[in-house]
């Protein structure tokens, strides 16, 4: 998502919440590789993926007038995810975090 290659700036994200599916805790296909600021933008909800693993940013980030946000985030809606050499993320995963994490879905 980020483009960054710094193995020491990026993280294990998990799509679906730890605390939220024990079963899947150590899925592969649960998981995101992200920047830090990514990985909590997308465990926040500000950020989420379609089924074909466009990023979508929320309508709240949408409205920031701030200089980091017009730069770094709202340039990613739209764009596809580089997809990773193995374990692509399951769309149940995704469909998940759109619908039960999402800001745009909690209204």
């Amino acid at each position: 998502m980020s483009g960054l290659s710094e193995q020491r700036l990026l993280v294990a994200s998990h799509i679906v919440p730890w605390s939220k599916d024990k079963a899947n805790r150590l899925n592969p296909s649960n998981g995101l590789c992200l920047s830090a600021i990514h990985d909590k933008a997308f465990d926040k909800g500000l950020i989420t993926l379609t089924d074909d693993f466009k990023i979508v940013v929320s309508e709240e980030l949408k409205r920031k007038d701030e200089p980091f946000v017009r730069e770094v985030l709202l340039p990613l809606n739209g764009r596809m995810i580089e997809p990773p050499e193995r374990f692509a993320p399951q769309a149940e995963f995704i469909a998940w975090h759109r619908k039960e994490l999402f800001v745009d879905n909690q209204k």
